[in-house]
């Protein structure tokens, strides 16, 4: 084999690694291939929290299934509320970090005309689902969608729910006003809810 050869194969393999490794790490972070990166005239906010302002968002897909305790399930029920959906998977440890902080929320916004729904990917077996909302006390719905064919409803050119866990907040007529690509805070979930809350 030339030198030129083997510095081609070294490289390909060298890429070829790389790669792997990503997609590794990906796996282990939860983020999912994909972008919606371009010009998208979205505004971004600190860290991996965008926000989009009123006039630009788009339409969520209508997401219908059953829930995690078997219900039937549908995103467009609630309309006219602002919605909190987070993707959640009981094996991320990001997911169980930012649980307590959902479920707080959620609790504190009932009355708000706010509606929080899961989307739970990944879990094979429901019984781990089920487990998980016990012991983070989640008492709002969540779609059971262990193959994660809802998530790829999403528009790859808009801000869908590309990592696990991801958060996405709806404003009143459905459109996509904020996505967090990362575990989030109470102080951050508040900040980015309570405009939407106000703007209603």
């Amino acid at each position: 084999m030339s030198q030129t050869r083997a510095s081609r194969r070294r490289t390909t393999l060298l890429a070829a690694g790389v790669a792997a490794g990503a997609l590794l790490l990906s796996a282990c972070s939860g983020e999912q291939p994909g972008s919606s990166s371009g010009d998208t005239k979205f505004v971004k906010g600190t860290g991996e929290i965008t926000k989009v302002p009123e006039g630009k968002r788009t339409e969520a897909p209508d997401l219908a299934g059953t829930s995690v305790d078997g219900k039937k399930l549908k995103l467009s029920d609630y309309e006219g509320k602002v919605v909190v959906l987070n993707v959640w998977g009981s094996w991320c440890s990001p997911c169980r970090a930012e649980a307590p902080n959902l479920a707080k929320v959620a609790h504190d916004t009932e009355d708000k005309g706010v509606q929080f729904l899961g989307i739970n990917t990944r879990d094979l077996d429901k019984a781990n689902a089920r487990a998980f909302e016990r012991t983070y006390d989640v008492d709002y719905p969540s779609f059971y969608d262990p193959s994660g064919k809802l998530i790829l409803k999403f528009p790859k050119n808009a801000l869908n729910p590309q990592a696990i866990p991801s958060t996405l907040i709806l404003d009143q007529d459905g459109k996509v006003a904020v996505r967090a690509l990362k575990s989030l805070s109470e102080k951050e979930l508040r900040s980015a809810l309570d405009p939407l809350i106000d703007a209603k």
